[in-house]
């Protein structure tokens, strides 16, 4: 087998379709974004990515079996209308392994002819002071930053309430593809969010959200519902995450090539 092998459950065609990068890198922000995404478009589990470095862990959900690294996307997408899938998991790949996943994640879609590749995740900021929580820094506002690959990706962020992410450094998935992304001249966006110790990340992956309606979904979303679905999302996944971690290294020999973190 392949290190990393996309493997459909049904074929979806793709071509122009819009792709969601939801693997975790900091906090919880990309899976709770993700997985809301899925529930809010009613899409569909249609593959799924498989590695000999992933978890012996099968995800259940309304009692069916699901692989840790999973591909959603609609169904029902009649042939004008604009796909879009999502990459998602609970589970943060090992960073010995996040560079081939990504060029994975980018070779599948440029072969089936994608428009553009979105992904999230979480940004440590920072800070002066000692870092403890107070009022003020409590009630600081907590920004979202972007930046594009190319200058047609650029136009998305241009519609969009964010900041420019001008210096620093994208770990993760999202700097494996917005790296090749510029190398390639395939159009990728990421969009980061600040996560601290002491604001939830329901809270910022509904800024998240916002900036991913105003970008491509255009549906105009109302926030205060969606912090309510994104704190439950952001138990649930909590618990999930630390379940599964503990039976995945219970499971891991010695021997055995690291996968997830």
């Amino acid at each position: 087998m392949n290190q990393f092998e996309i493997r459909e459950l049904r074929r979806i065609d793709f071509k122009n379709a819009i792709i969601f990068d939801g693997f975790p890198s900091v906090g919880l922000v990309s899976s709770i974004v993700s997985n809301y995404l899925v529930t809010l478009l009613r899409l569909e589990y249609v593959g799924f990515i498989d590695s000999q470095f992933f978890p012996a862990v099968t995800v259940i959900r309304d009692s069916i079996p699901m692989a840790t690294a999973r591909i959603y996307a609609r169904g029902d997408a009649e042939r004008n209308d604009t796909q879009l899938a999502v990459f998602t998991s609970e589970f943060q790949p090992h960073s010995e392994i996040t560079k081939r996943l990504g060029e994975k994640m980018m070779d599948w879609a440029i072969d089936n002819k994608c428009k553009l590749i979105v992904s999230v995740g979480g940004l440590v900021i920072d800070r002066e002071g000692d870092g403890k929580v107070t009022a003020s820094t409590e009630s600081e506002e907590v920004a979202v930053y972007g930046i594009a690959s190319t200058p047609s990706a650029q136009k998305y962020l241009d519609a969009a309430d964010v900041e420019p992410f001008v210096e620093g450094i994208i770990t993760g998935t999202s700097g494996i593809l917005i790296r090749e992304g510029k190398k390639r001249g395939f159009d990728v966006v990421v969009l980061l969010t600040e996560t601290r110790q002491n604001v939830a990340d329901a809270k910022a992956s509904v800024l998240l959200m916002a900036a991913i309606d105003q970008m491509v979904l255009k549906m105009n979303l109302n926030m205060d519902p969606l912090l309510k679905e994104a704190e439950a999302l952001e138990h649930e996944l909590a618990n999930l995450k630390r379940d599964a971690d503990r039976k995945a290294k219970s499971q891991q020999p010695e021997s055995q090539p690291e996968g997830y973190i």
